[in-house]
Parts: C-alpha cells; structure tokens; sequence
C-alpha cells in the first residue's frame, strides 16, 4: 500500500511541477522513446538471469505492494503455535512430533496456522529442523546446520534484488541511447522547418529523463523494498532458529519462546505479555505453570 502511495507521489509532484512551470504533457508522451529504454532494460534482465530469478523478480515485485507477511501478529502466532509444539514434545518426547513433520498438513498443530503452512520456506525450515533433532542430531551441529541453512537461503533471497539493482542501474545509461537516437534523428531533418527540429530534440530529451526518473523514482525503490522484505524473511528464520535451539539445549518450551521474543526485531516485537497471553494465558495459571516447569 505505501509503496502505491510513494509511486503516486513522485510522478504527481513531477508532473505538478512540470505543469506549474506551463509544461506541456504531450511533449513527454514518447511511445518510442519508452518502448526502447523499457523493450532495452527488459532485455538486459533476460540476458543476465536464468529463469528462476525472472520468476522471484515477478513474484518480489508483486510482494512490493502487498503487505508484509512477518507482521506483529504473524510472530505471535508462530511462536503460539511452536509453543503448543514443543509443550508436547516435553511431555510426550521428540518422536511425538515425527507425523507433524512428516505430513505437516495433516498435523493439528500446523493446520491451526495457514500462513505458516503456505510460506513453504518456513514450513520446510522449521519441519527439517525438528526432522533432524528427532533422529538424534547434536544440538550444536544443528545450530550449524540451521545457520548454513539461512545463508544459503538468504543468498537466494537477495539474487532477485540484485538484478533488479542492475536494471535500475542501466536505465540512465538506455535513457542516453535513446537520446542519441533522437539526435541522429534531428540530424536528418536540419533542413525541415524550426518546429520540427524542435519536436525531434525534445523527444531526444525526453529519453535521458525518462531514463533517469524510472531508475530513481521506481526501479530502485522497488528493488530497495524487496532487499527489505528479504531481510525481514531472514529475521524470521533467525527467531525460529532461536527457538528451537534454546529448546533443545534444554530450555522450557515458554522460556526458549522468551528467548525467541528477545530475537524479534523492535518494530514488531510484541510484549512479553501479549506472548504470555497468546501462549498460556497469562495470570495466575501462567505463573503456577512456569513453578511446574521450573
């Protein structure tokens, strides 16, 4: 939504002001001039990226104007669900929790959260993590394991970003190519009449600030904001790991999700008595069930 907001803002104020200072609108209309920085940039991504990345480019871009998916709400219920998780496997041991990360779908703890099971990246982290301290792996080993993990796919994450970057890149670049198509151009109609000439040269123009506004008023803010949605998944995955190692090294499952609430970034970080609300309750029971567990 506010990535809406900003595009309408910087080409309005644009266009206002060019309007204030008795612009013409008709003179920045150039088909040809967009076709051919817009047809050139479209290009540059096919011939730099395999086909995976195009397809994260367009999904990311599609993630730009809708809301973020690691809300305030979105970590308490994470962390609620993980909690009612790892509850049972301290009571019933890890191998209760073989059929929940075999058939995740199926599990009546997972089920409770679709967000959870649609993001199959968190899905798949969380799964293969409890998969892995089931069949007996070293808490310390997967510590490492989870780390390699996220680098990996935090690696991923950032591809897209980057070659969208690189477009962004080039478009002042394609704008002066454009320009100078138009000059070649004029140079084939000097001999025509003052205002033909004068069209042409600010149709040349017209190709450099189209160049030069799409790379800083909307191909570079849009790659900007998937690095930062990037960067919130990989903050996700940083508090889950948390969790789930501070359980295994022995922590009770409400303080290892105590542990994962300090991990949260501030923004949308809830209070530890939303957390101890949304898992247990809160009160009196909350207190008489950390002395059970203590």
């Amino acid at each position: 939504m506010f990535a809406i907001i900003g595009i309408v803002i910087v080409f309005g104020c644009i266009v206002a002001g060019y309007l204030m200072e008795h612009g013409n609108l008709r003179v920045l209309l150039q088909p040809a001039e967009l076709l051919i920085i817009g047809g050139a940039a479209a290009g540059t991504v096919l011939i730099a990226n395999p086909l995976h990345i195009i397809k994260k480019i367009v999904d990311g871009i599609g993630c730009v104007f809708g809301s973020s998916k690691f809300s305030k709400q979105a970590y308490i219920d994470t962390l609620k669900m993980m909690y009612d998780l790892l509850n049972r496997a301290r009571k019933d041991g890890l191998m209760a929790l073989e059929s929940d990360v075999e058939e995740p779908e199926k599990s009546a703890v997972f089920s409770k959260n679709p967000a959870f099971l649609k993001n199959h990246h968190v899905r798949d982290f969380v799964c293969d993590s409890l998969r892995m301290a089931i069949t007996g792996v070293d808490t310390f080993e997967l510590d490492q394991m989870l780390d390699l993990d996220m680098e990996v796919h935090h690696h991923d994450s950032t591809q897209p970003t980057a070659a969208l970057s690189t477009m962004a890149d080039s478009l002042p670049g394609l704008g002066i190519v454009a320009a100078v198509l138009g000059v070649v151009i004029t140079m084939g109609a000097l001999g025509g009449p003052p205002e033909e000439i004068g069209h042409k040269v600010a149709a040349a123009l017209v190709g450099t600030f189209l160049g030069v506004l799409l790379c800083y008023g909307l191909v570079g803010p849009v790659a900007a904001n998937m690095a930062k949605a990037a960067e919130e998944e990989h903050a996700f995955l940083a508090v889950l790991r948390v969790l789930i190692v501070s359980f295994l090294k022995g922590s009770a499952p409400i303080m290892a999700v105590e542990t994962a609430r300090r991990a949260i970034p501030g923004h949308v970080r809830p209070s530890f008595q939303e957390l101890e609300k949304a898992c247990r309750g809160g009160g009196a029971a909350a207190a008489a069930a950390a002395a059970a567990s203590a």
